[in-house]
């Protein structure tokens, strides 16, 4: 019998949407990069990645076969060039590529309880969730429809396992690429609600988390640039007065802390000041932003091949993909793993930096 020799515990990635492309990345991923996929296994469908390892075989190349297991640490036993995946409940009846599905949203809600779950009892050092469809997640009923999202999801596990209510659970999503890193004051609301969201309090608690989340990566205090709400950051309040009565004032506190904080910055120029280049001195290691799309534009502008999607907050370890479920796409092979692959990276990078 083979065993590896693990260095971190087994890394659970979830299948996400079964209609999506999420099986078929990770399918692409494990026959593309093995080694790296090796400390890890699926929590999903047998028989979706089976399609999935169809879907991306090569031409008369040899289809990955899959290794059937029931729990995290018989992933060491599973031979190599072999994907080990953890059946989740009753296997389910195959749904069509690239439609809304209430069967594959519960089942891709399923996964993502089981693997966060996993995480908090320590059973393994991380999670990297493929998409999920919002759509696909509401329309799968309760427990699932309260959620927006991976992100209210695994927050609300967190929140059960230490026995908190979920407002002591903040947590805040960082997306990243080799060029820029920004984080985001709120997530998945409407813009009306994102600005009313907008608040001292959570302003100042995603200077913290973020702060607290990057000293470990880079081993330093990071510089962040905090983005203005308004136009030109609201040019001495003649545009808005956010940034005089409720941004300045939670940096001006995030300092007295010791945060490297400042701004805030006009939104249109302070995410150029960040970016990484050859040659060109960046200003700051990660951007805050006020809202979702203020954010995610400019890190997706900018590739999205290479984007990670990093939850912070959490007391586990968990990166995402920086794309959707890309339904016009699914089923067809030409979906691009290496998004996931880079989540793979970051995971166990965070997971190593924390002793996972």
């Amino acid at each position: 019998m083979h065993t590896a020799n693990l260095s971190l515990k087994p890394l659970a990635i979830t299948m996400g949407d079964a209609a999506g492309i999420g099986p078929e990345i990770i399918a692409k991923s494990y026959r593309d990069q093995p080694a790296l996929l090796r400390e890890c296994f699926v929590v999903g469908d047998v028989a979706t990645m089976r399609r999935a390892t169809q879907v991306v075989a090569p031409a008369g190349g040899p289809i990955f076969p899959i290794a059937v297991i029931t729990s995290p640490d018989q992933v060491a036993d599973v031979p190599p060039h072999c994907i080990p995946i953890l059946q989740m409940g009753t296997p389910m009846e195959p749904v069509p590529w690239g439609g809304v599905s209430s069967a594959a949203g519960a089942l891709a809600g399923r996964c993502a309880q089981w693997a966060a779950d996993a995480a908090l009892l320590g059973d393994v050092c991380a999670i990297v969730t493929a998409p999920l469809h919002k759509e696909a997640l509401a329309a799968a009923g309760k427990p699932f429809d309260q959620y927006p999202g991976h992100t209210e999801l695994l927050q609300h596990r967190a929140a059960l396992f230490l026995g908190k209510p979920e407002s002591d659970v903040p947590v805040r999503m960082m997306l990243a690429n080799g060029e820029l890193r920004t984080v985001l004051v709120s997530i998945h609301m409407s813009l009306r609600d994102a600005i009313a969201a907008v608040t001292y309090g959570n302003v100042l608690d995603t200077l913290k988390i973020t702060h607290a989340a990057l000293m470990p990566i880079l081993g330093r205090k990071p510089r962040i640039a905090v983005a203005g709400l308004n136009p030109h950051a609201g040019e001495g309040g003649l545009f808005g007065r956010e940034e005089l009565e409720v941004i300045q004032p939670a940096i001006v506190a995030a300092r007295a802390l010791g945060i490297d904080a400042s701004g805030p910055w006009a939104p249109d120029t302070v995410f150029m000041r960040a970016r990484k280049r050859p040659g060109v001195a960046d200003e700051f290691d990660v951007v805050v932003a006020m809202y979702h799309d203020q954010g995610l534009i400019p890190v997706k502008y900018l590739g999205m091949e290479q984007g990670v999607n990093v939850t912070l907050g959490l007391p586990l370890v968990r990166t995402s993909p920086d794309h959707g479920t890309a339904f016009d796409i699914a089923g067809t092979g030409r979906a691009d793993p290496s998004s996931l692959l880079e989540a793979v990276r970051m995971a166990k990078m965070l997971a190593t930096k924390a002793g996972n």
